[in-house]
């Protein structure tokens, strides 16, 4: 198993459910997407490949045949969120980064 070095980036209180926010990590911007009012929390790169701007904590949260997905807020493009797959062309795919919620603070992992 993976082990990682934790780094707390926001309050899990600080995302509404079925949002997006952007924080600044390991000096890139990384989308980090809350689903429901749950705990289930991923992260993916922000910058849309298509749009070619960094927008992608900004698109709209979905479900695409079982899969949870981004929408870009650009061209409408959708990501699935636990690997970044895009769903209108398979030879794109957004880096995906180890996210936990961890007694209320959402944290990012770099590979220890």
């Amino acid at each position: 198993m993976q082990q990682y070095n934790w780094t707390t980036v926001c309050q899990l209180d600080d995302i509404a459910p079925n949002t997006g926010v952007c924080a600044l990590f390991d000096e890139q911007q990384v989308a980090i997407f809350r689903v429901g009012r749950t705990e289930q929390v991923y992260a993916v790169d922000n910058f849309d490949p298509f749009g070619k701007a960094n927008v992608l904590s900004r698109g709209l949260i979905g479900d695409c045949e079982g899969d949870i997905v981004v929408a870009s807020p650009l061209y409408k493009q959708q990501f699935v969120l636990k690997n970044g797959a895009c769903i209108e062309d398979e030879s794109v795919k957004l880096k995906t980064f180890p996210i936990r919620a961890y007694r209320g603070e959402i944290q990012l992992g770099l590979a220890s």
